[in-house]
């Protein structure tokens, strides 16, 4: 059976938010115990407003208008399109619409059908200094809408589902505290693996590490090092290739090399490589010589009390040519234990990263 097509005035209340008052920041209107939320307080609500950064008194009420819980709110202003629903009685500026879903009408189906509307909306919004739409865009939007059962069992399989997420998503933010914190104490000697009492030293990275400057190796796969994933394949990542056409400079970089980018080892990028190919010549080459484990330097180069020596030790006027070389890199002194000790650092926090992979 097809869905009937019906526009949103018929299936809820839309109105604009209200505040009539001159000037917007007039501190007699603000204050007191009502909750006037913003066009913020929903962008940042990931689909329920639970908080708000603001409240009018009852002078402020008296220029705006409360409105109940449960109730929709659509960002109309600056961010397009935005949905949330309001878990308290609140006010609202003129930024925001409110929608209050009909009799026969399930709410969170219209919200989620909303949502699905966000790019539509936005290219609907004059391309003006500030974007915006207004109730005449809103109203006569058209949904394809399903029998009130259909709409509870799509709406409950949505929930389900979001839940699901948010559950995974906490779960993962706190295994990366535990992992974090775990670093730090780990790779600071703060913290001990058991049967390791042997004492840490001081050493130079030059004595750690050698470069590795190989050229004419153009027969080889070409690799480009990120932030976030490490040494990966250069025709996998999403973005145009901008390398020459000329390769012969380009550098080798082996399996058990850390290599890291000489303008923004300032910022931790570098990792260690598991492929065999050439990198640009942007990018630095270092062999671990038999002192230092290469998987433990590269968890030691992501710890920020390094990446601050790094930036330390970097070297022009502005951020934009600051640039760590090898001979500056092998000034920097990092704190280490015995290689076994590093081995087993490295083993630990790996495990941990196969969890949160």
């Amino acid at each position: 059976m097809k869905w009937p097509t019906l526009a949103l005035e018929d299936l809820a209340t839309v109105q604009r938010g209200k505040f009539s008052a001159r000037p917007r920041n007039d501190p007699k209107y603000y204050g007191g115990d009502i909750p006037f939320i913003q066009t913020g307080d929903v962008a940042n609500s990931a689909g329920r407003v639970r908080s708000y950064s603001q409240t009018l008194n009852p002078n402020g009420l008296s220029v705006s208008k409360l409105f109940p819980k449960g109730s929709l709110v659509v960002t109309i202003a600056a961010n397009i399109g935005d949905v949330a629903t309001v878990e308290f009685d609140f006010a609202c500026p003129d930024s925001l619409v409110v929608v209050q879903a009909n009799e026969g009408v399930n709410s969170d189906w219209l919200q989620y059908s909303l949502e699905s509307k966000k790019e539509l909306l936005d290219s609907l919004a004059p391309q003006n200094a500030q974007k915006n739409i207004n109730l005449e865009v809103l109203r006569p939007l058209a949904f394809d809408v399903p029998p009130l059962g259909e709409q509870q069992r799509i709406a409950g399989a949505i929930n389900a589902w979001n839940t699901a997420i948010e559950k995974t998503e906490r779960l993962i933010a706190a295994k990366e505290k535990r992992k974090s914190g775990l670093m730090s104490k780990l790779l600071t000697g703060k913290q001990r693996l058991n049967g390791f009492n042997a004492s840490w030293r001081n050493a130079y990275l030059g004595e750690l590490f050698r470069e590795r400057v190989e050229v004419n190796w153009n027969d080889l796969q070409l690799l480009s090092i990120t932030g976030e994933n490490g040494v990966v394949l250069r025709s996998d990542l999403n973005r145009k290739d901008s390398s020459n056409d000329d390769k012969s400079k380009y550098l080798r970089i082996c399996p058990g090399d850390i290599g890291y980018n000489t303008m923004r080892m300032w910022q931790g990028v570098s990792a260690l490589s598991s492929h065999e190919g050439i990198i640009s010549p942007a990018y630095t080459v270092c062999i671990p010589t038999p002192e230092i484990d290469g998987r433990f330097a590269s968890y030691l180069f992501k710890l920020p009390e390094v990446i601050h020596l790094f930036y330390r030790y970097s070297q022009g006027l502005t951020s934009d040519t600051w640039n760590l070389k090898f001979h500056h890199f092998a000034e920097v002194r990092v704190y280490i234990p015995e290689v076994d000790e590093q081995i087993a650092i490295a083993s630990v926090l790996a495990a941990l990263d196969n969890e949160l992979a």
